[in-house]
Parts: C-alpha cells; structure tokens; sequence
C-alpha cells in the first residue's frame, strides 16, 4: 500500500469533520434536532476514520520532522502543541456530548456541546494546517 497518500486522506476527513460541526450547529440554531443528530454523527464517524487512518499512518510510517526553520518553524509547533493537547481531550468530550443527548439529557448536552464544539473545530482545523505546513508547503 502507498501510506503516502494517508496524510491527504486525513486532511480530508478533518476537513470535512469541520464542515459537518458546523453544519450540525447550524441546523440545531434552526432547531433542527433530526438534522443535527444524524450530522452530528456523522461527524462522530468522520473523526473516527480520521483516528484510524492517522493511528495507521504513524504506525507504518513513523513521525515525520518538519523541515521549516525560524519563525515558521516556531508558529509549526505552537500550532502542533496546542492541536495535540486539545486532540487527546477532543474524542473524549465529543462522546461524552453524545452520550448526553442520546440520554436525552439536553441541559447537560447543551452546556457540554458549548465547550466541545470550538474544542473539536479547533482541532480539527489546525489538524488541516498542519498537514500543509509538513506536506505542501516547500522550505
């Protein structure tokens, strides 16, 4: 198998996690609660691939350095640092946000969901940046 192709294969189900977040958090404004629940799965699923294409990719392959010096190279790893931190937090809090509106514990859902969702866009943005600053970008 070519794992090349993985990483693009991951900034593309991180890219497509953030539109469907904020698709979910469009319809649910809307009050559009079917919607937003079977978006919002979707989603769920969506990150889920991305973890095992990622977690496939790094086994197979390795880390890879990034080849950027200077302040590139600083802004690189501000952004990796933090995208880590909050990535490890993220499936746990998504679930978790789940689990609430699937007990039908809305309260709780919607507080949760207020912190999870910048959270989960947050990570699943930068995951994308980061794919370019250490696959297409040329130093």
């Amino acid at each position: 198998m070519d794992w090349s192709l993985l990483p693009a294969v991951n900034a593309s189900l991180n890219s497509l996690a953030t539109l469907l977040l904020i698709l979910g958090y469009v319809l649910i404004r809307q009050g559009r609660r079917d919607a937003h629940r079977a978006v919002m799965v979707a989603a769920l699923g969506c990150s889920t691939l991305f973890l095992i294409s990622y977690l496939t990719y790094h086994a197979q392959v390795g880390s890879v350095r990034f080849q950027g010096q200077g302040p590139v190279r600083t802004l690189y790893f501000t952004i990796l640092i933090t995208h880590t931190v909050l990535a490890a937090i993220v499936p746990f809090m998504a679930l978790r946000t789940a689990y609430l509106a699937f007990r039908n514990r809305l309260a709780e859902h919607r507080w949760l969901a207020r912190i999870t969702l910048p959270i989960w866009l947050y990570v699943s943005v930068t995951g994308v940046v980061i794919y370019v600053m250490l696959y297409q970008m040329s130093f």
